[in-house]
């Protein structure tokens, strides 16, 4: 165990232990982060503190399923937001837990907005996300008669166009 462990008050080891118990890997290292960095951790040290948490909680932490990516559940939860969807998209994010990975979004129009459909992490051996997120994606847009739009389809790119940047150009995504 890193020896940063031992410097955290009781109560922060706590909340992290909490945070990893539910898969919340995030804001574990968040509270490591925050509660460290005055002892100079940096962020990549609260992430090996995390990880080694992960480690020792073993079986007892609840690893979250993937989003459900069949039409039907994606449709719900478009339906269960707060506009009329004009489009669905898939973009890139990442983050220095992650990595790269795909958000299916719903455009929404009148509210004008957007809302988060499912994320696409790497997961060993399976497809790599953006191809899943582009046929979950289609499908679901081809279901909701309404048009897909992945502006970086091949290469992570999260300053790729987006759809309404698209639109704007007259072109059809």
């Amino acid at each position: 165990m890193s020896g940063w462990w031992s410097y955290l008050e009781e109560r922060t080891r706590q909340e992290v232990d909490a945070d990893v118990l539910r898969d919340r890997r995030i804001a574990a290292v968040k509270s490591v982060w925050e509660a460290l960095r005055p002892l100079g951790l940096g962020l990549h040290d609260a992430e090996r503190v995390v990880r080694t948490r992960y480690e020792a909680l073993g079986d007892r932490v609840r690893i979250r399923p993937p989003d459900p990516l069949d039409v039907p559940s994606l449709a719900a939860r478009a339906a269960a937001l707060p506009g009329r969807v004009a489009a669905v998209e898939a973009v890139w994010d990442g983050d220095t837990v992650h990595d790269w990975f795909v958000e299916l979004l719903a455009v929404l129009d009148d509210p004008a907005g957007e809302g988060h459909l499912a994320t696409l992490h790497h997961r060993r051996g399976g497809a790599p996300p953006n191809a899943v997120a582009a046929e979950a994606g289609r499908a679901l847009a081809d279901h909701l008669g309404v048009p897909f739009h992945f502006g970086s389809p091949d290469v992570p790119d999260d300053e790729a166009p987006r759809w309404r940047t698209a639109r704007g150009r007259g072109d059809r995504p």
